[in-house]
């Protein structure tokens, strides 16, 4: 071990020896005479601090004491914010759904709607994700998916909702993003051979995400596809559809030189 770091590991065994009491918690329980409108100021105020464990905490003993009432029905949609932002998704997502399930009529439904788009968008980024950016449309979709559901829902339910305008531009995003997944699948399939997998892909691409960047490219694995299982018309067919709308694309001339695979 080299020497430099002796300091540092001796201060840390002195800490743990001698500085317990310095991890040790303070305790969040709100006095017995506390009113509900006091639990809650004291609960909000941590939320606004970002000091979720404490504003969860405060929620959730307020829910206990008085578990009927509009503060109840706040302090259960804030306490999904909360866990939403300590990165606890599946509380966040488990909590949304029981408040939307015990309390369908609250007028900040379309907020929960919007907020379990929101926790669902972003619960696939890991830690060093959130640092060291990667290409997004190579992530597991199964969240995207789920959001994209939750955004769809809430711009058709509320379409005057404010949180409506910003939802439509996730769809937008998330329908790229999902249409653009496929497409990298087919191309997996691709070179691995697997023509009538990745022909399959870039179809559902064409049939689900029409009007987003990756529709070009998707009809190029089509056509490049079927031309290799020898079905011309289905291959034929793509390429038309290809030429017509993206006269220019570089995929056109690859359609051309592909060959019939040899058996």
């Amino acid at each position: 071990m080299k020497t430099y770091y002796l300091p540092l590991l001796l201060g840390l065994a002195a800490t743990t020896l001698t500085g317990c009491s310095f991890f040790e918690k303070e305790e969040i329980k709100a006095d017995e005479s506390w009113s509900v409108e006091r639990i809650y100021a004291e609960a909000k105020a941590a939320l606004d601090l970002g000091d979720y464990v404490k504003a969860v905490t405060y929620y959730e003993q307020l829910e206990a004491r008085f578990p009927f009432g509009e503060y109840a029905q706040q302090a259960l949609l804030e306490s999904a914010y909360a866990h939403y932002k300590s990165d606890d998704p599946e509380t966040a997502i488990a909590t949304i759904d029981r408040f939307m399930r015990v309390y369908p009529l609250n007028p900040n439904i379309d907020y929960a709607i919007y907020l379990r788009g929101l926790v669902n968008f972003h619960r696939d980024i890991g830690l060093f994700e959130k640092y060291i950016p990667r290409d997004e449309s190579q992530r597991d979709p199964g969240s995207a998916e789920a959001a994209l559901q939750d955004f769809n829902t809430l711009v058709k339910r509320f379409p005057k909702s404010r949180y409506a305008e910003d939802a439509a531009q996730r769809v937008v995003y998330l329908r790229n993003r999902l249409a653009q997944h496929e497409v990298n699948v087919a191309n997996y399939y691709m070179r691995r051979s697997a023509y009538l997998a990745a022909a399959n892909r870039a179809k559902y691409v064409i049939e689900n995400y029409s009007r987003t960047p990756a529709m070009p490219d998707a009809l190029v694995i089509m056509a490049k596809a079927y031309k290799v299982m020898g079905m011309d018309d289905l291959s034929a067919d793509a390429l038309r559809v290809l030429e017509l709308n993206y006269p220019g694309h570089t995929g056109v001339a690859d359609v051309h030189q592909t060959k019939l695979e040899e058996n």
